[in-house]
C-alpha cells in the first residue's frame, strides 16, 4: 500500500527525474542525486539550475560523499528551517548529500505528535539530527535520543535550542547495545522508533548492514514497549520491502497486537512521484 507523506510547512519536493530531486526548504532551494528517480524530470535543466542555490556532486554514482556547487553567489552554507509548531531545524552543507533533515518523515512527526504527552517516554534511536526527539519533546513527553555519531547529537542539541526546548536526554551509544541494556535495566517506553540507515558505523567504528540485524532490532526493540506501547521502523534498504518487514516479524516471535505497513511516497509539485522506503508500526 502506497503511503502519501504530506510536506511539512515550508518545504516542497518541486520536481524529480534523471536521478535527482529539486527541494525548496524554506527560500532555499537544493539539487541532490536521488536514485528512486529514474524516471525524467518534467523541468529541463536550465529551470532546475536556474531556481537553485546549491546542487551535490558525488565522487561517484551512488555515493553520499561528494561537494557542494553553490549556483547563487548568495546561498548561505547554513539556515534556519522552521516547520508547524515553531519547531525549528538548522540545515547546512556537509560533505555528504543530506542537509540535516528527512522531510518525508513528517508523517511520523505527526504520529509522535499525536501519540504522547507528558505522562510518556519516548525513545529516539539511530536518532541523526533529532527532528522526531524535537516533535516528541514539544508534547511534553519524556524524550531519550540515541545516536553513535557525536557530531549528530551536537546538531541534535542545537535543533533543541532552535525550537525553544530543553531537557532531551542525549545517548552516544549504539542504537543496539543501548536497547539491549535498557530491556535488561527493565525500562519501558510508549513509543520507540528505529530509523536506521541501510548499512552503518556504531559507536566504536563497528561496520553493520540493515538487512543483517533489522530483526534483532525488531525482537530488541519491542522488548522495550509497554502494554500499549508502539514501535516504529523506517527502513530505506532496496533489500528491504514489506515481505521481508514481515518475514523478519514472523521470525522474531513476537506477539503484536497489530502491524502496519506501507510503502512511503512524496509527490512533487510537478506530479512526480517519489518513493522513501518502508514505514512499519507494530503495536504491543
Amino acid at each position: 500500500m502506497k503511503s502519501f507523506g504530506a510536506f511539512p510547512e515550508n518545504y516542497e519536493l518541486i520536481d524529480a527525474g534523471g536521478g535527482r530531486k529539486l527541494e525548496r526548504w524554506g527560500t532555499i532551494i537544493t539539487i541532490r542525486p536521488e536514485h528512486q528517480a529514474y524516471f525524467a524530470a518534467v523541468r529541463s535543466k536550465k529551470e532546475w539550475q536556474d531556481l537553485a542555490h546549491w546542487e551535490f556532486l558525488p565522487k561517484s554514482e551512488g555515493s553520499l560523499q561528494g561537494t557542494w556547487k553553490k549556483l547563487k553567489p548568495d546561498a548561505p552554507d547554513e539556515w534556519i528551517f522552521t516547520t508547524h509548531s515553531d519547531a525549528a531545524f538548522t540545515l547546512r552543507i556537509t560533505n555528504n548529500k543530506h542537509v540535516g533533515l528527512f522531510p518525508e518523515q513528517h508523517i511520523n512527526w505527526e504520529f509522535i505528535s499525536e501519540s504522547l504527552d507528558a505522562s510518556k517516554r519516548f525513545l529516539n534511536a539511530f536518532a541523526y539530527t533529532g527532528a522526531a526527539s524535537v516533535f516528541g519533546r514539544k508534547s511534553g513527553a519524556e524524550v531519550i535520543h540515541c545516536d553513535s555519531v557525536k557530531p549528530m547529537l551536537d546538531w541534535g542539541r542545537q535543533n533543541q535550542l532552535n525550537s525553544g526546548l530543553d531537557g532531551i536526554k542525549w545517548v552516544h551509544e549504539d542504537a543496539l547495545k543501548f536497547i539491549r541494556r535498557e530491556v535488561k535495566r527493565g525500562n519501558t517506553y510508549d513509543l520507540v522508533q528505529l530509523d536506521p540507515p541501510a548499512w552503518g558505523l556504531g559507536a566504536k567504528g563497528e561496520k553493520w548492514k540493515l538487512e543483517d540485524l533489522l530483526g534483532t532490532l525488531i525482537f530488541e526493540a519491542f522488548q522495550l514497549l509497554n502494554k500499549s506501547g508502539v514501535l516504529i521502523i523506517n527502513t530505506y534498504s532496496p533489500k528491504v520491502d514489506i515481505a521481508t518487514i514481515n518475514q523478519l516479524i514472523r521470525e522474531t516471535g513476537i506477539r503484536a497486537s497489530k502491524t502496519e505497513n506501507s510503502e512511503l511516497w512524496l509527490k512533487a509539485s510537478s506530479g512526480k512521484e517519489l518513493y522513501y522506503g518502508i514505514l512499519t508500526r507494530i503495536y504491543k
